[in-house]
């Protein structure tokens, strides 16, 4: 299987997104202290990764 830029960019927000999802569950279910507000914002943040990844895909 060929992987060019845009394959490349497509797995890493597909990684990104499940990644964030998992951590905001964490959140969510496990943390229920001031861990858990941290825990939302690195998930919320890796969201913006993610958009900025599929932002870039065609562009580079």
């Amino acid at each position: 299987m060929a992987m060019n830029k845009n394959t490349v960019l497509g797995w890493a927000t597909t990684i990104m997104i499940i990644m964030g999802l998992i951590i905001i569950a964490l959140a969510i279910y496990r943390y229920d202290d001031v861990a858990g507000w941290g825990f939302g914002a690195v998930g919320i943040g890796f969201f913006a990764i993610a958009w900025v990844f599929n932002a870039l895909k065609g562009r580079v």
